[in-house]
């Protein structure tokens, strides 16, 4: 089986982490697509998120009833901070059936080259890689493809912002992560 691997903190997971996944999935090869919940991730403030838990429960909650996507929690067991190098090796070690692609957004290929063994990655693994706004990146490698998406300028910032000002954030969250998240209180 050939799966995608889209890692994120998902402070929350949103429509266009849904949206990405489900172009991923239906217009590649890839046959499911991994919601990889980061607990922390190298690159972000750890005071900012939310606990790696309640950020795993919204993704299972926004996936529910979506057979090709699978939430993931991997990443919680093991050093922090985790590196993508090292999880791509321990999820071929405990599902050797499978074929791993990592999906990442333009803007993050952009800095790819600074990631921990970005060269292995590219080699072992490869890159499903879908545009973001206002990024153009051009990378040539036989092992980095371009999937043609929709560009989506919806940020976890802007919606707990939203959530901490009362505003509505309806058509930004699935339903039941948005009732998760007012029922918690979390971003007020």
């Amino acid at each position: 089986m050939k799966v995608g691997l889209f890692f994120g903190s998902f402070n929350p997971i949103h429509i266009g982490h849904l949206i990405i996944a489900n172009i991923m999935q239906d217009r590649t090869d890839l046959d499911e697509v991994w919601f990889v919940v980061s607990p922390q991730n190298p690159f972000k403030k750890r005071k900012a998120l939310l606990h790696e838990f309640d950020r795993l429960r919204m993704v299972e909650l926004a996936i529910e009833g979506k057979f090709h996507f699978r939430a993931n929690d991997v990443e919680f067991h093991m050093p922090k901070p985790s590196y993508t190098i090292d999880t791509l090796t321990y999820l071929s070690e405990k599902h050797p059936q499978n074929e791993f692609k990592l999906i990442i957004g333009g803007d993050n290929l952009t800095h790819f080259h600074k990631w921990k063994n970005a060269e292995q990655i590219l080699e072992n693994y490869g890159l499903y890689v879908y545009p973001r706004p206002g990024e153009s990146v051009d990378y040539d490698h036989p092992q980095v493809r371009f999937v043609e998406a929709p560009l989506i300028d919806i940020s976890a910032t802007f919606i707990r912002k939203s959530v901490e000002e009362g505003k509505s954030v309806t058509y930004l969250l699935p339903p039941l992560v948005e009732d998760y998240i007012r029922g918690k209180k979390f971003f007020q």
